[in-house]
C-alpha cells in the first residue's frame, strides 16, 4: 500500500467515534483506575470487543496544569527527547515521511525486563482542528526493516489521541483510545497496567515540567508529521462540534460516567515470567508520543514482585502464552 494511504481521513473519523463514544452504546466498560494530584489526573477503563473483535480496548484522559496544547503536543511527539527519560525505548528511527499527505513511518524498539524486546513499526498522522489536536496511529510493514527473530514485531496497532486546552483553566487534556497485540497474557496485562501507570503517568509529567522549562525544546526531524499536519475535514469537525457534552473534560471524572460498577476478584498468584508478560501492553495503553509508549512497565513489574515476595507467594504457576 502506498504510504499516502497508510492513514486517511476515515482512521481519523474512526478516532472521533471512539473518542467521543458515539459508536457503540452497548460496550461495558470496566473502571481500571482515576487519580490525581495538584499537578495532574490521570483516568482510565477498558472494554473487551464483542465476539473477540481484536485485543482489550482502552480510554484513558490525561489533564496536565499549567501548559498549553501546543506544548504538549510536541512533549508528546519529541523522541529524541523521550528516550531521555523512558528508559524503555533503546532505539527510535524515522523511516520515511510523505510531504503530500504528512504522513510519517518510524521504527521503535523497547525493551522490558525478562522479555524478548518488542519492536513497532508504525505509520501516524497529525490532524489540526479549530481547537484542538490528533493524532492516529497503526502498524505497517517498510521495506527497510526486514523482520528479525531477536525482536517480537507487533502485530496489531490502533492508537490516537485528542490534545486540547481545558475550557475556562491553564490546562491541558489528552484523551487517548488504545488498542494493540503484542503476544501477551490478557490478565496479567491488565494487573501490571493497574498497578504501575499511576508512577508513570508522574514520571511522564515530571518530564514535561523539564521539557518546559528548557524553553520548548525544538523538534528533531524538519519534515515530520508535526510540521506537516493536515486540517481536520470540515464535516468531522461538525461532528466533534455537535457533540454538546465531552467526557473528560477537566479531571477525567466524566470517563467514569459510563463505566460499570467495578467489581473486585481474587486473581490466583502470578509467576514472575507471567507478570513480565503483561507490562507490554502497559506500553501503549497511556498517551506518550503518538500512544506507543512503554508505560510503568519497570514500576510495575518492581512492585507486584516486591508484593508477591514478601507474601511468600509460591511461583510455581503456569499459563498459556508465547514464548520469550
Amino acid at each position: 500500500m502506498p504510504i499516502s494511504k497508510l492513514v486517511s481521513d476515515e482512521d481519523l473519523k474512526f478516532l472521533i467515534e471512539n473518542l467521543e463514544e458515539t459508536n457503540d452504546s452497548t460496550e461495558i466498560w470496566e473502571n481500571v483506575i482515576h487519580k490525581s494530584n495538584h499537578r495532574i489526573s490521570y483516568t482510565a477503563k477498558r472494554c473487551k470487543p464483542k465476539d473477540g473483535g481484536g485485543p482489550m480496548k482502552y480510554l484513558s484522559v490525561t489533564v496536565f496544569e499549567d501548559c498549553s496544547a501546543e506544548i504538549v503536543r510536541d512533549f508528546y511527539m519529541d523522541n529524541d527527547y523521550r528516550k531521555l527519560w523512558d528508559k524503555t525505548v533503546v532505539e527510535h528511527e524515522q523511516l520515511q515521511v510523505d510531504s503530500s499527505s504528512g504522513i510519517e513511518i518510524g521504527r521503535t524498539v523497547k525493551k522490558f525486563p525478562l522479555l524478548t524486546s518488542r519492536e513497532y513499526v508504525l505509520a501516524w498522522r497529525l490532524w489540526q482542528g479549530k481547537d484542538k489536536f490528533y493524532c492516529f496511529t497503526k502498524e505497517c510493514d517498510h521495506n527497510m526493516v526486514p523482520r528479525q527473530r531477536k525482536y517480537v514485531r507487533v502485530s496489531y496497532f490502533r492508537s490516537g489521541w485528542r490534545i486540547r486546552q481545558v475550557p475556562g483553566r491553564n490546562a491541558c487534556e489528552i484523551k487517548m483510545f488504545h488498542q494493540e497485540n503484542a503476544g501477551l497474557n490478557v490478565e496479567m496485562a491488565k494487573l501490571a497496567f493497574s498497578k504501575g501507570i499511576w508512577s508513570y503517568v508522574c514520571k511522564m509529567e515530571n518530564a514535561l515540567c523539564k521539557y518546559i522549562e528548557t524553553s520548548h525544546r525544538t523538534q528533531g526531524p524538519i519534515l515530520s508529521a508535526v510540521t506537516l499536519m493536515k486540517k481536520v475535514p470540515s464535516e468531522l469537525e461538525t461532528q466533534t462540534d455537535n457533540v454538546t457534552a465531552s467526557i473528560g473534560t477537566s479531571s477525567g471524572e466524566g470517563l467514569l460516567s459510563h463505566v460499570v460498577a467495578k467489581q473486585k476478584k481474587k486473581l490466583r498468584k502470578p509467576s514472575k515470567k507471567l507478570i513480565a508478560k503483561g507490562l507490554v501492553l502497559v506500553g501503549g495503553a497511556i498517551c506518550l508520543s503518538r500512544g506507543h509508549s512503554a508505560l510503568g512497565a519497570k514500576v510495575a513489574l518492581a512492585y507486584l514482585l516486591t508484593k508477591l515476595n514478601k507474601r511468600g507467594t509460591s511461583l510455581n504457576q503456569t499459563t498459556q502464552n508465547t514464548s520469550i
